[in-house]
């Protein structure tokens, strides 16, 4: 409908659009782009800036153009050492790569088409020089895992935000102002004490957290499903951890760039993104290897299958 869309990210709500629609999502590191002090950046400084684009380039134009500080901001990302925009066809070198085929975090399985989609990526890097073998940071199982902390955060996150919203509006927000998900979710995170809350953030710090330990010892790129599912129907009733799953997740919470590429469609014409993940502040490196792809398997011409309802006259 439009050339580029605006979006924001906290838990993957940039890079799971883009892989249910075929786009391109970009969640910037943390503090790359601003959200000023009049908008709070998430209790972790998850929440992120940017748009959904069909091509790398314009993702990449854009970036340089809203990327940078403002005062108040809490985060600052690294300043790149030269434009974006400049990053599109430039030689990414040769990169280590693991590929991660499972969701540490829930048990529910991953659809084929997904993991398919990663495996069939793997081969291509390894066609374009890359070394790729499967690894993912280890830091993102065990007691310290996504699971029990990230619900606690994010329930607690929008009891706090439905709060914000009935003091704006000066009107207390009720059941019938938002989905039923959505206030269930709500009232499940005023159960929990601001100790519990505390307690959550220092899990992930000690847990999530080290995943960059993972990047510090050789790799340069994760490639990861996106969605553990196929999109679903539009007004379908779905569990959306069964179908999203925790892929995105632990990105918003390190900070690392993360961006969903249309590299692979089902036989029914649906698109399945592919997550590929660099260490902080290296949009450049993901820039660079996300043209690589591109150029190597373009999806400019491709667009999701439409199922058209019947309609009797």
């Amino acid at each position: 409908m439009v050339a580029a869309a605006h979006a924001n990210d906290g838990y993957g709500s940039i890079r799971i659009p883009a892989s249910a629609c075929g786009l391109v999502g970009l969640k910037p590191s943390r503090g790359r782009t601003s959200v000023g002090p009049n908008r709070a950046p998430g209790l972790l400084g998850n929440v992120v800036e940017h748009v959904l684009t069909r091509s790398v380039r314009d993702t990449a134009a854009i970036l340089d153009a809203v990327a940078g500080p403002m005062p108040g901001d809490l985060f600052v990302a690294p300043p790149p050492a030269r434009p974006y925009h400049d990053e599109v066809g430039a030689d990414p070198g040769h990169l280590r790569v693991g590929l991660q085929l499972q969701d540490p975090n829930l048990p529910s399985p991953t659809a084929p088409e997904c993991l398919a989609a990663v495996r069939a990526t793997g081969r291509l890097l390894e066609s374009l020089g890359h070394a790729v073998e499967e690894s993912f940071p280890s830091a993102l199982s065990g007691p310290t895992g996504l699971g029990g902390p990230l619900g606690v955060i994010g329930a607690s996150a929008v009891a706090a935000r439905l709060d914000a919203w009935s003091e704006r509006t000066g009107r207390p927000i009720g059941p019938d102002d938002v989905e039923p998900a959505t206030w269930a979710r709500a009232e499940e995170g005023r159960r929990y004490t601001a100790a519990q809350v505390h307690w959550a953030v220092q899990r992930l710090m000690a847990g999530v957290m080290r995943c960059q330990e993972w990047w510090a010892e050789g790799f340069d790129l994760l490639v990861t499903p996106t969605m553990k599912q196929l999109p679903p129907k539009i007004g379908a009733e779905v569990d959306l951890r069964a179908v999203f799953g925790l892929f995105t997740m632990p990105w918003s919470v390190t900070g690392q760039p993360a961006i969903s590429l249309p590299l692979y469609w089902s036989e029914d014409g649906l698109p399945v993104g592919v997550q590929l993940v660099a260490a902080y502040g290296r949009e450049d490196v993901l820039i660079r290897v996300a043209a690589q792809l591109e150029q190597a398997q373009p999806w400019a011409s491709r667009w999701p299958a439409l199922e058209r309802p019947h309609v009797s006259l």
